[in-house]
């Protein structure tokens, strides 16, 4: 049975792929025997990732793009079908970018413009460009995008959690217009994750009171979506499509999640 879940020989893209969870998805990717393109804006990022990936007996390579523009994605997609023959999954990981801090009276239509082209456009754009290479390779493959756990609850600034709620949307869409392909798409919906190590005592002791509000009493790290995108690349799960995968530590459960809702004035 565990043999389902060995990704040798298989192709994967995955974006945002320079730091945070995309670095954690794109390491355990490659351990467990993928080949793996990373792709990020900044290539001195990508660079100690793929030279990570390499150090630890995995194989890497990059692609510098922005996924807010079709083109370059089209041209990721391209370079990554050349460099391994193929690509059998993409994992659409990049994203960020709250939005601008003003009153949803008042909110600008280039701020909400932007947070749904970082957010919800460039996952459809990479989505899009992997499926039309999955269908020319005659079929199969798997569409993973990542939303936030902001979705599914309110938020001050409200541009973010609906474009990462259509992402959620758009997961689901895919599931049941490439089946008739053999793609199967899904959404991994992360909850508090610590990008990185603290930066000082401050930041540690910042996270540690914002794990408090959490089930488990920590908030996840990095690595966590790891397991979860080797599941979800892997043979074990090819019974399974259009579902939005949530690791938030318990918070949709029962947290309390300080950043739910606060009043317009810090107290």
């Amino acid at each position: 049975m565990l043999e389902k879940f060995d990704l040798d020989g298989k192709a994967i893209v995955v974006t945002g792929g320079g730091r945070g969870l995309g670095r954690g998805m794109a390491m355990a990717l490659a351990e467990a025997g993928a080949s793996v393109m990373v792709s990020a804006r900044t290539q001195e990022q990508l660079d100690r990732v793929v030279a990570e990936i390499r150090g630890a007996g995995g194989t890497a390579t990059s692609f510098a793009c922005d996924v807010t523009d079709s083109k370059q994605v089209d041209a990721m997609i391209a370079a990554a079908a050349k460099e391994f023959g193929k690509v059998d999954a993409v994992f659409a990981n990049a994203g960020g970018g709250g939005g601008a801090n003003a009153e949803f009276q008042e909110y600008p239509d280039d701020g909400f413009e932007a947070v749904l082209a970082t957010n919800l456009k460039s996952n459809f754009y990479t989505s899009r460009a992997a499926a039309a290479q999955m269908i020319k390779q005659g079929g199969g493959g798997v569409l993973v995008v990542t939303s936030s756990g902001t979705a599914l609850r309110g938020n001050r600034q409200f541009a973010y959690p609906t474009a990462k709620g259509g992402v959620i949307s758009l997961a689901k869409s895919m599931a049941t217009m490439l089946a008739g392909h053999n793609i199967r798409a899904h959404c991994i919906v992360p909850g508090f994750v610590s990008q990185s190590p603290p930066k000082d005592d401050q930041e540690r002791a910042f996270r540690e009171q914002r794990g408090k509000f959490m089930p488990v009493q920590r908030l996840g790290e990095w690595w966590e979506m790891g397991p979860l995108a080797i599941f979800l690349a892997s043979d074990a799960s090819s019974y399974m499509t259009g579902h939005a995968f949530v690791i938030d530590g318990g918070g949709l459960a029962g947290g309390l999640g300080p950043i739910a809702f606060r009043p317009k004035h810090e107290w």
